[in-house]
């Protein structure tokens, strides 16, 4: 079973990366379109959280089913950092009405979740693609 979720993890990795560059890319346009704030982003925004909190649930489980060195340590907690950051502006702008919404937040949440993502996987010595 372990190595069942060990595969997934590691799979599901190439499916947010991909998720967070879609993300970025789609607030760029968004941002100089000046289209403004629209479902595709809050979509591609949410995507890109939803998957990050998958992982982090396989990467939890992976560590209770005895998974874990000390070099895990970082990697957790960029990991966690990441997924935190990721859903920051989807639940705030959420609230927020929908001619106070800007693609900036979502622009930048993303651009720093996968740079902690990549500084994440680089701690454990994997690589990136």
């Amino acid at each position: 079973m372990a190595n069942i979720l060990f595969h997934a993890h590691s799979g599901v990795r190439y499916l947010i990366l991909l998720a967070g560059v879609l993300a970025i890319l789609y607030s760029l346009y968004a941002l100089v379109s000046r289209r403004g704030y629209d479902s595709g982003v809050r979509i591609f925004a949410s995507s890109f959280a939803g998957l990050l909190h998958l992982q982090v649930l396989l990467g939890f489980a992976l560590l209770f089913s005895g998974r874990f060195y000390p070099a895990l340590g970082g990697h957790i907690l960029m990991m966690l950092m990441a997924a935190v950051v990721a859903q920051i502006p989807v639940s705030v702008l959420k609230r927020r009405p929908l001619e106070e919404r800007t693609v900036t937040p979502h622009l930048v949440a993303a651009a720093v979740a996968l740079v902690l993502i990549i500084g994440g996987i680089l701690s454990i010595q994997r690589p990136i693609l």
